[in-house]
């Protein structure tokens, strides 16, 4: 058991919007995982800040969260990344605007993890996937 933290949770904590500890207390002593996908968007998000101080504060950031084991994306992962892909086009939804979404949860399938997000539409009709939605998990720590 463990846990794979979507981007959008990991930029609140850097906002100052989401404290560390209170993801600490929703998700206990479990592992807490990264995929190269977030780190990518990280990345992509302290570049493009607005100024130098913004960039650094964003970078900085990014360094704290590389201390956490980082999973990587293999030839399982893409199988799996083909099978939810498949399975939302058979059910009429589109993937294409996903891509990253679906990388993440192919990565919490291949690993047994669950996912912890905000955004449930966003992965919802992800049927092998086991989810964590924040506001509901803000709830059991309250």
């Amino acid at each position: 058991m463990g846990y794979l933290v979507d981007t959008c949770i990991w930029i609140d904590v850097e906002r100052g919007t989401l404290l560390p500890h209170a993801v600490a207390a929703v998700l206990g002593n479990e592992t807490v995982f990264l995929s190269p996908v977030t780190l990518a968007e990280l990345k992509f998000g302290a570049e493009r800040a607005k100024n130098s101080a913004m960039r650094q504060q964003r970078l900085a950031a990014l360094a704290r969260l590389q201390a956490k084991p980082v999973l990587h994306i293999d030839a399982i992962t893409g199988q799996i990344f083909g099978e939810i892909a498949a399975q939302l086009v058979g059910t009429g939804h589109h993937h294409n605007h996903r891509v990253q979404d679906l990388w993440l949860a192919s990565q919490a399938v291949q690993h047994k993890l669950t996912l912890v997000t905000h955004n449930r539409k966003d992965f919802a009709d992800i049927v092998a996937l086991s989810l964590l939605i924040w506001p509901d998990a803000g709830r059991l720590a309250g």
